[in-house]
């Protein structure tokens, strides 16, 4: 069987293939679902997952960070984790058709009982590109996949970041994206749970506007100091990504 009718017998109606222009990987995405955007990519990049460690992601939707992952660095394990039982088989058979059985699992289960179904302290490294907007404001529709995706319907910031600490081990990296208009919130549920704020990044459509997503990472149980990257600009014009984010896409 060849690699495209191997992909073939893996995709369902409606569904798509697409590249993520690394090592061959692909990723099945259904548009009618939630297809994932830069903010997945430039969290994938900006993790850090060292040879060995153990990685979790926590709403893993299709499971793009753990692919990336598993493809940018030489960690030993990537767990996706989604409480969406029909995405997370779909991002499931990403896995099987990438051949990455051996490193990448994907369950379906709730992040507000990840310490439960895992244990504690068990992993080095915990990711997430969480939804960003508080309730249900301004939808119409609450029961669909991009809701769920787009609004803390099932989980909460502080349900995430608290979880995400009781997985950690001591000195282990947890990894968000998220939007500068949460950060005095995100920061200050980060040090309430022993997740000290070490880095940030924030990254800017282009150079004369406002940031529209932050790249932090915290330390269980780390001292108090942060350092404050370069800003990351994403276009140089209009559909024209700079030097940088061209480089964090293909290479």
């Amino acid at each position: 069987m060849t690699d495209g009718e191997q992909w073939e017998t893996l995709l369902r109606e409606g569904e798509r293939l697409d590249d993520l222009q690394r090592d061959g990987l692909k990723l099945i995405q259904n548009p009618s679902w939630f297809c994932f955007g830069m903010d997945a990519v430039l969290l994938s990049a900006f993790a850090v997952v060292k040879e060995g460690q153990e990685c979790a992601d926590l709403g893993c939707g299709n499971g793009v960070i753990p692919i990336l992952l598993a493809g940018r660095t030489e960690g030993k394990s990537f767990t996706g984790l989604e409480i969406q039982e029909d995405i997370a088989e779909m991002a499931d058979r990403s896995v099987r058709g990438n051949g990455l059985q051996g490193r990448v699992k994907i369950l379906a289960g709730d992040i507000r009982e990840s310490a439960a179904l895992f244990g504690p302290a068990c992993f080095d490294v915990v990711t997430s590109n969480p939804p960003y907007m508080t309730g249900s404001h301004g939808l119409t529709n609450e029961a669909g996949h991009k809701a769920v995706a787009r609004h803390e319907l099932r989980c909460t910031l502080e349900d995430l970041i608290g979880n995400a600490a009781r997985l950690l081990k001591t000195g282990g990296h947890f990894y968000m994206v998220h939007r500068p208009f949460r950060l005095a919130e995100i920061m200050n549920c980060m040090v309430s749970h022993r997740l000290e704020p070490k880095r940030m990044r924030l990254v800017y459509p282009y150079v004369d506007k406002e940031p529209n997503m932050v790249l932090i990472e915290g330390v269980r149980g780390g001292n108090a100091r942060i350092t404050v990257e370069k800003p990351l600009i994403v276009y140089k014009e209009r559909d024209v990504y700079t030097d940088e984010v061209r480089e964090l896409y293909y290479n």
